[in-house]
């Protein structure tokens, strides 16, 4: 930090009740009042130095005490003062701190060189050029303390001035980066020879006001220059230390009662923040977008901030894990834990902008398609077996997002088997008809094996369920012995195995493994009493079992998929 250091002799300023008295053997003639503080003090040392002040003083006589009001004087009766001081050569330090408020004050009191030479207005002008602007943390505390005075910096260059002053050190190439800056992101430790993070600018710029933090992002933007990465950096880093429960994700984040005020200044910054995300996919990362989802809400955002957020989070959903979705709700009206209902919007978003993407696209790009919609359903049905295990989850809810998915997602269903066996495990009061309506999008052709046998021994699984559950395994077993059967024919019989494959598949079908799976199905299904005997002896025919199971999991896909 840069320090200015004018005049030599000792401060003699003293207060008595609301006065400011110098001590000294001539007798006051001048009276400035500013505010609700009076200074008692001399035209001789004063109206030289201040054209202002030799203009109120024309008319007076020399041995007349002459009183002027200057209650609007920028920077106040402190600002006053330090240009008071220098008139008397009384020593003042100046730096970045405190340099606007005397600047503004003594271009207001006209201490220009044109009245006097040497003066203090030209000094403190050569003092914000020379060394100020030259700073990195100068520039910035500098930039910060025009916020007082915004219309007397703006008229003045020095709000364009620290702007342009901070764009170009951020524009600076990394290897020449020398002076002094803040970074204390984890994982990071300063060594002498430890090369400079690209995003090494980001803390010290985040300490500025709102306003003017914008002005040196835009600035720095428009030069085209700067990745939209670092941009994004640069706008969580603000987020984070201007929204005090950004960072955490428990209910005590959200339930201390703010006041409107604070309410005001956290819904401006979450609206400037979303304005200023670059359009670039990948910019900022999906968690973030998703966590601002959340506080908009909180902090009742405009409805345009809270659209755009969840269309870019909707586009970027793929980029996601677990602990991105896991936001806690912050709704008194919602007992259960999790915002699901966020989630459920964010996924609606995806899943329209891959609708669209798909009837659009040509085949070439509709592996790439497929891959993002697989590991978005990967990503939902890890967050289903969370969501799973609060005793408060509205089963409406967890069902909803459990059929939003469409069929095509799920490569396999096993995570999506153990979402439902959690839930239900939690929540045994629920009727048989709601485990029917959870089963419903379950496909046990596309559960592994180990899954369908756990899904067979399963209890708390539907009758349907296990029975289809079982058949499929069963036919797994059997294709697994028909392909062992067709290779040993192959390579005993040659050219003339292929004769023989189709009748010898047709009788591993229908022959006694479907008659050992029925059998298997009574023996499990014993302890569910008459009712559940009565079903199995009805489900013998295996052919009518998988059509009929098939046909109704159809049916409902094509309602789904409308």
């Amino acid at each position: 930090m840069k320090f200015m250091k004018i005049g030599t002799k000792p401060d003699t300023f003293y207060t008595q009740e609301a006065s400011r008295i110098l001590i000294t053997d001539t007798p006051n003639d001048l009276v400035i009042r500013i505010n609700n503080t009076t200074y008692h003090l001399h035209r001789s040392s004063l109206v030289p130095k201040c054209g202002l002040l030799q203009r109120l003083c024309t008319d007076s006589e020399e041995s007349d005490t002459v009183t002027i009001e200057l209650n609007d004087i920028p920077g106040g009766a402190d600002a006053f003062e330090l240009c008071a001081k220098f008139c008397y050569g009384i020593t003042i330090n100046l730096s970045a701190h405190n340099l606007v408020n005397v600047l503004c004050a003594s271009k207001f009191l006209r201490m220009s060189d044109s009245v006097e030479k040497g003066n203090l207005l030209p000094k403190l002008e050569a003092f914000f050029h020379s060394c100020v602007l030259q700073g990195w943390k100068d520039s910035i505390v500098t930039l910060q303390s025009t916020a007082k005075l915004p219309e007397w910096c703006e008229n003045l260059g020095i709000i364009r001035k620290c702007v342009d002053s901070i764009v170009e050190k951020i524009l600076t190439p990394i290897a020449e980066v020398s002076w002094s800056h803040t970074y204390t992101r984890p994982g990071y430790a300063k060594r002498q020879h430890h090369s400079v993070p690209r995003d090494w600018w980001t803390e010290d710029i985040s300490d500025l006001d709102l306003d003017l933090f914008r002005c040196v992002i835009t600035a720095a933007r428009s030069t085209f220059t700067l990745q939209p990465q670092l941009i994004g950096e640069a706008l969580h880093v603000y987020t984070c230390r201007w929204l005090p429960y950004f960072k955490s994700n428990s209910h005590s984040g959200f339930s201390v009662k703010e006041n409107e005020a604070a309410l005001e200044r956290h819904r401006r910054v979450v609206n400037t923040v979303v304005n200023m995300i670059p359009a670039d996919k990948g910019s900022v990362s999906e968690g973030f977008l998703l966590r601002l989802v959340s506080i908009a809400s909180y902090v009742g955002a405009s409805l345009t901030t809270k659209t755009e957020l969840i269309r870019k989070a909707g586009l970027q959903l793929e980029e996601a894990n677990l602990e991105d979705l896991l936001l806690r709700s912050h709704s008194s009206s919602h007992h259960h834990r999790y915002d699901t209902d966020l989630v459920a919007t964010v996924l609606e978003s995806f899943l329209m902008l891959w609708r669209r993407q798909s009837s659009a696209h040509v085949s070439s790009n509709n592996s790439q398609l497929l891959h993002s919609i697989r590991k978005v359903a990967k990503l939902i049905d890890s967050y289903l077996q969370a969501v799973a295990q609060d005793v408060h989850m509205s089963f409406t809810k967890f069902l909803s997002l459990a059929e939003a998915v469409p069929d095509i997602a799920r490569e396999s269903h096993d995570r999506l088997y153990k979402a439902i066996n959690i839930y239900l495990k939690v929540h045994p009061e629920i009727g048989k008809e709601e485990k029917k309506q959870l089963c419903r999008s379950l496909d046990c052709q596309k559960l592994s094996a180990e899954v369908r046998a756990h899904a067979v021994k399963n209890e708390r699984m539907p009758l349907r369920t296990v029975v289809q559950a079982l058949f499929f395994d069963q036919e797994s077993s059997s294709k697994g012995a028909s392909s062992r059967l067709e290779s040993q024919e192959l390579g005993s019989r040659g050219k003339e195995a292929p004769r023989d494959i189709h009748s010898n598949m047709h009788k591993l079908h229908l022959g006694p493994a479907e008659t050992a799976s029925i059998g298997k199905a009574k023996n499990i299904l014993e302890g569910r009493g008459k009712r559940g005997e009565e079903k199995i002896r009805s489900s013998t025919d295996p052919k009518k079992m998988v059509r009929k199971g098939r046909g109704s999991e159809h049916k409902h896909h094509i309602s789904r998929d409308r």
